[in-house]
């Protein structure tokens, strides 16, 4: 079976869905029955591996992201390349490729919905807009043999909007990559803390959505012993005196390295079609404080962390210290052992290879893994 995604979410420094193709496309090379190409934005057309980059144009101030305008290179490639199934992973230009594609071919094609493109929307040009987008995305989706959602809430936004045939199909995290045995005693004298300071993490862009000042407002309330870490593009500059600011992109093994050495991560975000950060953290070793919106509460179940009204500084603060009082560290261990029975990759695939078979008709025998 040779299966082919294609998305415009791929930059450098881009986050979830990239994670998600490469750990897919790692995988897959396992199973003698499959192979696995992946369609992305480049600068020049080129392949390497399997990953093909067709030109686009910069967006601008767009973080390296490229935005197709053409149909045509995306489909004439696809039809080349004669897959069985093609995913796509994002609603724009590649995504009506991939129907013309699969038309022509006569295969299936998967939507993933992996951003909800008309609460962002809304966020920043108002409701008249996000009404509309929702009206196109009912279209878009309402035409794809199968959609997959990374949580029930996205599954049931889309059902909302009419969309048929909705699956949720939860993403994973790389249990090597993030793991505890990274933990760095070094950190807090680095940062200038004392050994016995609580240190609270958070990482990611700073984007609006991640509302960074509900985050601000926690460190404010906490003060002393309590520290925030923030790590990421677009951080704030003018912070409480007990916030450490590590503005820009980091690589996930420095990630990976920050978060096992703090002791809770911080994630005030109300609008996560999944919260792959978490999930991160989880892995790592540490527990997790988040807003009980979007779908976060779907993967912080009350033994690995603690949830907080939205949007509320003083209720997160509250949750912060009530998670310490009950034992963050244990909460940390337990963590750990959930990511590893409910969000390993391998499970990941496994789930997303049934879908295929749904939609191919491919025996189960065909792709079974080796190694």
């Amino acid at each position: 079976m040779h299966i082919v995604d294609m998305t415009m979410f791929y930059a450098p420094a881009s986050g979830g869905v990239r994670t998600y193709i490469e750990a897919k496309h790692r995988r897959l090379q396992h199973y003698p029955g499959i192979r696995h190409s992946v369609l992305v934005p480049g600068a020049a057309y080129g392949e390497a591996g399997g990953v093909y980059e067709l030109p686009a144009p910069l967006l601008p101030f767009g973080k390296g992201y490229r935005f197709p305008l053409r149909r045509g290179p995306w489909r004439n490639l696809l039809r080349s390349l004669h897959p069985d199934l093609i995913e796509v992973g994002d609603p724009y230009m590649t995504a009506w490729a991939a129907l013309d594609a699969g038309r022509r071919l006569d295969v299936p094609v998967i939507g993933f919905y992996h951003s909800d493109l008309p609460l962002l929307a809304s966020n920043r040009a108002g409701d008249w807009l996000g009404e509309r987008l929702n009206h196109y995305v009912a279209h878009l989706y309402g035409r794809f043999d199968r959609v997959l959602a990374p949580s029930k809430v996205m599954a049931r936004k889309l059902s909302g909007l009419g969309v048929r045939n909705v699956h949720v199909q939860p993403l994973g995290v790389d249990l090597q990559v993030f793991h505890p045995r990274w933990r760095d005693d070094q950190l807090r004298s680095s940062l200038g803390l004392a050994d016995d300071t609580r240190l609270m993490v958070f990482a990611g862009r700073g984007s609006r959505e991640k509302n960074l000042d509900v985050l601000l407002g926690v460190a404010r309330t906490l003060g002393k012993p309590y520290h925030l870490l923030l790590v990421g593009s677009r951080m704030p500059r003018k912070v409480p005196e007990n916030v450490s600011v590590m503005d820009g992109f980091r690589p996930a093994a420095e990630v990976a390295r920050l978060m096992a050495s703090s002791d809770v991560l911080l994630h005030a975000g109300n609008q996560e079609t999944f919260g792959l950060v978490a999930l991160e953290a989880m892995a790592c070793g540490i527990p997790v404080v988040a807003a009980r919106a979007g779908a976060l509460p779907e993967i912080v179940p009350a033994h690995v962390g603690n949830l907080c009204r939205p949007l509320d500084a003083q209720d997160m603060a509250r949750a912060v210290r009530e998670l310490f009082e009950a034992g963050a560290r244990r909460m940390g261990g337990q963590a750990r052992q959930y990511v590893e029975a409910h969000h390993a990759w391998d499970a990941v695939i496994a789930g997303l290879l049934a879908h295929y078979q749904a939609v191919t008709g491919y025996a189960e025998s065909s792709v079974v893994a080796h190694g």
